[in-house]
């Protein structure tokens, strides 16, 4: 198949052109830059709010893999994120459409149902989170575009929608992502948030769109996960791997709400005392984000590695000086 993929220079956008291209398909990259991606037969400029930039590409391709979008939780970039993730999911998937791509993956985030106040594990068919994530413009506005891909779905082009967790694992350029390990890595969290996150190694993320083209069924969301835990439990195994002290706090629930939520600006270039999450990073730290996966492992053949080896890994590659965003763990200096 010819498969066009949006947003091919991020971080989850590069693993998905490896996996594609090993599995015999001829992966055409779409991005603003046009910058080369490894394994990418070709690569396009052009923008998923004007698909005219890159209708070329689309005129023969079989599959579409839309994952454009920016990873933004200023409030100020509400808008650019309304723009980039609902009209440019509107405008793309209309161009696909009348271009007769024949099946799309959408790529969303679990946070457009897995957010809750308390610590319970939900899956597809739980509620949106409304009330949580309407002051949260990323996940506001990916829940938004989910919406619209999902709506868009047809017998002519079947939409599945992937829901990663928190994707960490190797290649993360910009470092967005893979965040709450860096800061631990740079001694930055001194106590630990009162919620639980869930996270998928990039890797196991990317290896199962070949078989949502294959199996997944139209207008269906499926969440992937590869592990549920408490902040504390996450940071302890962190401070496992890496042989250095793990935070003996957990900062109370009040301090991150109340506090940070009456004080607007208080945190925006980190909280002070040694502790450099954000303000909206440590209120949505507050909350819990337990995956559960069971119809992607069901439906979609989804399997993922030891949460463990996710997070030894993705410390190797953010301690190797190599350059290299796929450092192999031997040349890290990491404990044995």
């Amino acid at each position: 198949m010819k498969v066009l993929v949006t947003g091919a220079t991020g971080y989850l956008g590069r693993h998905i052109v490896r996996v594609l291209a090993a599995a015999g398909h001829h992966v055409v990259g779409v991005s603003r830059s046009g910058s080369p991606v490894e394994h990418a037969a070709e690569m396009v400029t052009g923008d998923v709010t004007d698909p005219a930039s890159f209708q070329g590409a689309l005129e023969d391709a079989d599959w579409l893999v839309h994952g454009a979008g920016l990873v933004s939780h200023d409030v100020e970039d509400a808008r650019k994120l309304y723009q980039l993730h609902v009209l440019g999911t509107e405008r793309t998937l209309e161009a696909a459409r009348a271009a007769g791509v024949k099946k799309v993956v959408y790529l969303s985030t679990s946070g457009t149902v897995c957010v809750t106040d308390k610590s319970e594990t939900r899956d597809e068919t739980g509620g949106t989170p409304i009330e949580v994530i309407q002051k949260w413009p990323y996940y506001r506005s990916k829940l938004f575009a989910e919406e619209v891909a999902l709506k868009l779905s047809s017998d002519e082009m079947p939409i599945v929608s992937l829901n990663p967790s928190l994707l960490l694992g190797p290649g993360d350029i910009t470092g967005e992502s893979t965040k709450s390990v860096r800061l631990f890595l740079e001694d930055k969290i001194p106590m630990s948030p009162p919620g639980g996150l869930s996270f998928v190694d990039v890797r196991d993320a990317a290896a199962v769109v070949p078989t949502a083209f294959e199996k997944g069924r139209g207008g269906e969301r499926y969440l992937l996960g590869g592990g549920n835990m408490t902040f504390q439990v996450f940071y302890n195994r962190l401070a496992q791997i890496l042989d250095k002290p793990a935070p003996n706090f957990t900062a109370p629930r009040i301090l991150t709400r109340r506090l940070f939520e009456s004080v607007p600006r208080l945190g925006r270039d980190g909280l002070g005392f040694g502790f450099s999450v954000d303000r909206v990073g440590l209120l949505q730290a507050s909350h819990f984000w337990y995956v559960d996966d069971s119809k992607a492992r069901r439906e979609l053949d989804f399997v993922t590695r030891d949460p463990n080896v996710c997070l030894r890994d993705t410390c190797a590659d953010l301690l190797w000086e190599g350059g290299s965003r796929f450092a192999p763990p031997e040349r890290t200096g990491l404990p044995s």
